[in-house]
């Protein structure tokens, strides 16, 4: 089923994409997994050939371009090419709608050139060592001292974390204000009591710096308080649908990609002398996976449509990242499984698949979450 969703322009802006990818990233990434973080020199890269803040005014040096085909275009090809250390999906998907419609003019000016040319690398800290999708128990607070605010607390699983320039912490800023009482703060580079820790052993994709943050006396400027002070959690809560779109986008590359792979594997491997494809039970399997990406490729696809068209609802994004998630971590590994005793071996890109896809069902929240997001709705 032929994909109606690009128009010529997202082609072009694919095969320059692919380009990019096939000279500054393909012959890296072995060894930035190995490093377990990429070099930031891929992002001032991408920058220059505009990857990043394709949604940005170009005032600010963005593409100017509120698209979000664009992003899935990028996201898909990194997903495809297995490269997951980078942490542009993050960036574009993730901060820069949180740059460009909670900033004040000042702040914009200040942020949005260096996001755009990979100088300024973003993060979001929301995660904290005891709380996880409860994002109304987070611990992390700051309160109000002159024209400063000073934060204190931590979190953990920070994406971008090590490399992170920028950081929008979630923090509690009214103790006594229940939901109403977090604010978004925006923690720079080097600003005295904000430390990092260690980057995080991960079970698969490995290349991206993954963080523990903490934050003691950090004197944040009044300044750099990001959209309104109290309506941290309802800016959150806007943003998430594009963040769990986002995360469906990579699921439905994932599997397209890993199904493909494994087709050809079929053809090419052979047992009791002829191709495994040969055999009715890989025919079948095959046949299941292949109708199920196909379906989940179609259903993103509308997805992506209504969220340009500013119609996605938090119930449906909800519906998409747990459900593609889910059958990406079955899909590949019932792939795997094909590939038999090779599928094991972390040279196949399979199993770097299989590794790289169980967070999905659990970052950005979990797929427990996501029902329960959409039971409540029904």
């Amino acid at each position: 089923m032929d994909r109606t969703l690009y128009e010529p322009e997202h082609l072009a802006f694919r095969d320059s994409y692919r380009a990019f990818l096939a000279q500054h990233v393909a012959p890296n990434h072995e060894q930035w997994e190995r490093n377990q973080i990429v070099d930031r020199s891929v992002w001032t890269e991408a920058g220059k050939l505009g990857y990043l803040g394709m949604a940005v005014d170009e005032a600010y040096g963005g593409g100017g371009v509120k698209d979000f085909r664009y992003n899935c275009v990028i996201t898909e090809e990194t997903t495809r090419g297995g490269y997951s250390g980078l942490g542009f999906t993050l960036h574009n998907d993730v901060i820069a709608p949180y740059l460009t419609d909670l900033t004040t003019d000042e702040q914009k000016q200040r942020w949005l050139p260096g996001f755009c040319s990979g100088d300024i690398i973003t993060a979001i800290a929301m995660t904290e060592p005891g709380t996880g999708s409860d994002l109304q128990g987070i611990t992390t607070h700051a309160h109000r001292d002159g024209d400063d605010w000073v934060l204190n607390g931590s979190k953990t699983f920070i994406t971008n974390g090590i490399n992170a320039d920028l950081v929008i912490v979630v923090a509690r800023t009214d103790p006594d204000a229940g939901a109403m009482g977090f604010s978004l703060l925006v923690v720079e580079r080097d600003m005295p009591g904000f430390e990092r820790g260690r980057n995080l052993d991960k079970v698969g994709m490995k290349a991206q710096d993954t963080a523990e943050l903490s934050f003691t006396d950090v004197r944040v400027p009044a300044a750099n308080l990001l959209g309104t002070e109290g309506q941290g959690f309802v800016h959150l809560m806007n943003n998430l649908p594009q963040e769990r779109l986002s995360i469906g986008v990579v699921a439905a590359a994932a599997m397209a990609s890993v199904l493909e792979q494994t087709i050809t594997y079929t053809k090419e491997r052979k047992a009791f002398g002829k191709p495994i494809s040969a055999f009715q039970n890989t025919r079948f399997v095959l046949a299941e996976l292949a109708t199920e990406a196909q379906v989940a490729q179609v259903f993103i696809d509308r997805c992506i449509e209504l969220l340009n068209d500013e119609k996605l609802t938090v119930q449906e994004a909800a519906m998409a990242k747990w459900w593609t998630t889910e059958l990406q971590v079955k899909l590949i590994d019932r792939c795997l499984q094909l590939h038999g005793g090779y599928g094991y071996m972390r040279e196949y890109p399979v199993a770097k698949a299989y590794l790289d896809s169980r967070v999905q069902t659990i970052y950005g929240g979990t797929t427990e979450i996501m029902k329960e997001i959409i039971g409540r709705s029904l």
